[in-house]
């Protein structure tokens, strides 16, 4: 038995265990079945967070029962109602279920069990180590959504009708989700926005391995670094990560994405990439949800200080780093004749990280027999005299209907703008839709039509608004980081 709180009218239950704490013994092995209790143990308050990376990390005890996920239901009284599994995401090397931004609230109340869980993530969940099972972070995320099996109805919950959704990492856990053996069965639909590339294969993982190990005197071996704490491994990874441009042409992609820890290609766990999976039939398709923001990158310019300051110099590096080969830096050169060397930066980077493996996906999964629903955030921040545009990430308060958030209202203001409120209700009505009956409201995207809904003041369902993007990128699917590649 578990104890909650009612909070406005909903019944919520916080910090449930879905597996043992992933430590001593169980320190980088697949999450264990959690320990049974006696009587009713109260759960009112959300779970520590597990080690974060990264230059700002989340506040957190040092408590190890970081695999626990979160339940918020309209009524624990009844029975059938559609289930959403929310898996945070940020970058594989953080993820804060209990952020205010995914405050269930809203969902729940358009009729949604809403689920969110923490999984590990950088060191702890994604480092290829020997003796260890890769990709832990999705493994936990499997143990989740094997607990939502068994237990959801409890909840009023449907486990018939579960809905995974998930944001940047988060989108590209799910990628990862449906392919994966373990994971066939667990859920029903899938939301994705702002799918990222990310995939090394196993040599790279083990050279991210060996550099992380060495930076503590270490074996890449989880032996030896069960000995070293984790979160002193995630400060390491964060260096690690700040060195990764000092030698691009060694760890290739990697180095252009800033980031050394994300899901691998181990031939186990996860035995390809989701896109060649789905496309070559071993992956069957579901109903998906996927989009992406008009603008990604923008906010990694913002956040870098780099805005106004491209040179064309800036814009000859990205080209070569993201466009596809062989002849893609000239062919974004010639789609785009009039771009400022920053349009230029940013629109190939935008679709090699986020746009095109977000596109990709959605035709991959309709190739796989699945049906795709696609979507483009185009509607812009107005704060910070509207530097950040239709950024990455922009979209998430947008369909929590979480505005009066911290995130929210930095990035939409306070009071939010009608427009704002108006796409903010359509996208949360369209989760709530797709969750409860596989159609969000639009037209699905086909290859012979490629329609998107539009998201914006005045939303409206077109051909897919970056087709010139689309024509460069047509036969060049995501492809496994691997060392000393840098094209997809």
């Amino acid at each position: 038995m578990v104890e909650g709180r009612w909070r406005t009218g909903l019944a919520e239950f916080r910090g449930i265990a879905y597996a043992r704490p992933p430590v001593g013994e169980l320190r980088f092995a697949a999450p264990a079945a959690p320990s049974r209790w006696e009587g009713t143990r109260r759960a009112t308050e959300f779970g520590p967070p597990p080690p974060q990376s990264g230059p700002v990390q989340a506040e957190s005890a040092r408590d190890a029962d970081w695999l626990t996920l979160n339940v918020c239901t309209p009524d624990p009284g009844v029975a059938g109602l559609p289930v959403l599994v929310w898996i945070p995401g940020g970058a594989y090397i953080t993820a804060v279920g209990s952020d205010p931004t995914y405050d269930p609230a809203g969902l729940c109340e358009a009729g949604l069990v809403v689920v969110s869980l923490n999984y590990r993530v950088g060191v702890e969940g994604f480092a290829l180590l020997d003796g260890a099972p890769p990709n832990r972070g999705l493994l936990d995320q499997v143990a989740a959504l094997g607990w939502v099996q068994r237990n959801i109805a409890r909840f009023g919950g449907d486990p018939a009708r579960v809905t995974v959704a998930g944001q940047s990492a988060g989108a590209g856990s799910i990628a990862a989700l449906l392919t994966m053996e373990p994971a066939r069965g667990l859920f029903r639909r899938a939301i994705t926005h702002s799918v990222p590339g990310n995939y090394c294969s196993r040599a790279l993982a083990e050279q991210v391995a060996a550099a992380l190990a060495d930076r503590r005197g270490r074996a890449p071996t989880s032996t030896a670094l069960s000995e070293v704490d984790p979160w002193r491994l995630a400060d390491e990874l964060t260096a690690l990560n700040a060195d990764l441009s000092a030698d691009r042409e060694h760890w290739g992609r990697l180095a252009q994405v800033g980031v050394a820890a994300c899901p691998v290609v181990d031939g186990d766990v996860l035995s390809e990439t989701p896109w060649s999976a789905l496309t070559g039939g071993r992956a069957s398709g579901v109903e998906l949800l996927v989009g992406h923001t008009r603008d990604e990158f923008r906010l990694f310019t913002v956040m870098a200080g780099r805005v106004g300051t491209f040179t064309d110099q800036d814009a000859h590096t990205a080209l070569d780093l993201f466009a596809p080969p062989p002849d893609g830096a000239d062919a974004y050169r010639a789609a785009f004749p009039r771009a400022t060397p920053e349009e230029l930066l940013e629109t190939v980077s935008s679709d090699a990280l986020f746009r095109m493996p977000s596109l990709h996906l959605a035709r991959a999964n309709a190739v796989a027999g699945g049906t795709s629903f696609l979507f483009e955030l185009c509607l812009a921040s107005r704060t910070f005299g509207g530097v950040l545009g239709a950024c990455h990430s922009l979209d998430v308060s947008l369909a929590f209907g979480t505005l009066d958030s911290p995130t929210g209202r930095q990035v939409f203001g306070d009071p939010p703008s009608p427009e704002v409120l108006r796409v903010s209700q359509e996208l949360q009505q369209a989760w709530a839709r797709f969750a409860a009956t596989g159609d969000p409201g639009w037209a699905a995207h086909r290859p012979d039509q490629r329609l998107t809904r539009v998201l914006d003041a005045r939303s409206r369902t077109t051909p897919y608004p970056e087709e010139a993007s689309r024509q460069i990128w047509e036969d060049h699917t995501p492809a496994r980081f691997d060392i000393g590649t840098s094209s997809a």
